[in-house]
């Protein structure tokens, strides 16, 4: 792991989005503009439950706050539906990388399922180049305003559907063009990585890395097959590893579950990780967390009830590579910079914290050797100048 180079913590005192960050769990389906959708709804006739930009936003995050799966599950019907031409992939995929930029994303991977936009008669190839031209096209509007921004798809396969094998050979069949790695998503209960083992192998046969959905609605044994038949070099989300940990109080003689941990505050004498939650850390397999909306899913309910009661915290002051992301910013109503906000609120965390956290997820991303380093050097020579 690289260490940050400031010497000194310097109080924030400025507006976050300045600094730069690296974003690797962000859903392409979860990050529309209001508008947006609304404009492109109208255009394919496919009704909203509002048509003020708004007040969509704000049924979005409603819904996803509800704590109905049902309810928060349908929000993405309405994204999705809008997602089946390659005009409207285009779009969104381009504002999809402004809006990235504009939060200080220099680094961005965007992960969406191409099985889910056929409806109208693309092909799965067709899908992913409309997206790609929309990504390019984003980047090149980014680098017309003096900023610069880099971005990869991370194709991803529904683990409930029986596409697997097809959409790693799409991923692999665009590694030159855009794709960065592959992963699976949607219901994770019930759907152990398992199932696509012939696809994780196949991927891993052509060198083509992939992160897997793991530890967020399932536990320990969904990312223990993430691990072994995923081959998992990320976790997407993984915050429940902390299941496998026990942490002893200084106060009392009784040991408590990680999932019990809230209660430890700042009186903890010792932590004891389980083997998997070894394996995990000891090989500094990112784990890539989104707290707003670990809350807003029940990912953490086993932990306590806010945010304050998040693992992450714990997980990171122990040595875990830990990762920080939006996952869904329409959804979650959040950005990258209001997700350290919040961590700077919670945990009083500071700048070098930050720091290393953007760092961690630099050095995560599906990248060559030579474009990691390219990438923590300007990272760290723009918190220096911050310093």
């Amino acid at each position: 792991m690289t260490e940050p180079i400031l010497d000194a913590a310097p109080a924030i005192d400025f507006d976050l989005k300045s600094l730069p960050k690296v974003s690797l769990h962000d859903h392409l389906d979860g990050g529309l503009r209001p508008a947006t959708i609304i404009e492109l709804a109208e255009a394919v006739g496919h009704t909203l439950p509002s048509t003020d930009p708004v007040a969509l936003g704000e049924w979005f995050r409603e819904s996803a706050d509800s704590g109905s799966l049902v309810r928060y599950l349908e929000t993405f019907d309405h994204t999705i539906a809008v997602m089946q031409t390659k005009e409207g992939l285009f779009r969104v995929a381009q504002e999809f990388v402004e809006d990235l930029a504009d939060d200080g994303v220099v680094y961005g991977e965007v992960r969406w399922a191409p099985e889910q936009h056929l409806q109208k008669g693309l092909t799965l190839d067709e899908a992913v180049e409309a997206i790609q031209a929309g990504l390019d096209a984003g980047v090149d509007a980014v680098a017309e305003t003096g900023r610069e921004i880099q971005v990869g798809q991370l194709i991803t396969a529904m683990r409930h559907a029986d596409r697997g094998q097809e959409i790693a050979e799409l991923a692999v069949r665009h590694r030159n063009n855009g794709a960065v790695g592959f992963d699976i998503a949607g219901a994770e209960d019930g759907f152990l990585p398992a199932r696509f083992r012939d696809a994780f192998t196949y991927l891993a046969q052509h060198n083509f890395p992939a992160t897997v959905h793991a530890g967020e609605a399932a536990g320990l044994e969904s990312i223990q097959s993430a691990l072994v038949d995923g081959r998992a070099l990320r976790l997407g989300h993984g915050v429940r590893i902390a299941e496998d940990i026990t942490v002893e109080f200084d106060d009392e003689d009784s040991a408590v579950e990680g999932s019990d941990a809230d209660e430890a505050d700042d009186n903890i004498g010792m932590v004891t990780l389980g083997e998997l939650a070894s394996w995990v850390r000891d090989r500094g397999i990112a784990l890539e967390i989104c707290p707003s909306s670990n809350l807003q899913t029940g990912a953490i309910a086993g932990f306590g009830e806010g945010i304050e009661s998040h693992p992450l915290d714990m997980l990171y002051q122990i040595g875990f590579n830990v990762t920080i992301n939006t996952d869904n910013r329409l959804m979650s109503g959040v950005t990258l910079t209001d997700e350290f906000e919040l961590l700077v609120e919670t945990f009083d965390y500071d700048l070098d914290d930050l720091l290393e956290l953007t760092l961690n997820a630099a050095e995560a991303a599906f990248l060559p050797l030579e474009e990691k380093e390219a990438l923590v050097e300007y990272i760290n020579d723009a918190y220096a100048n911050l310093a």
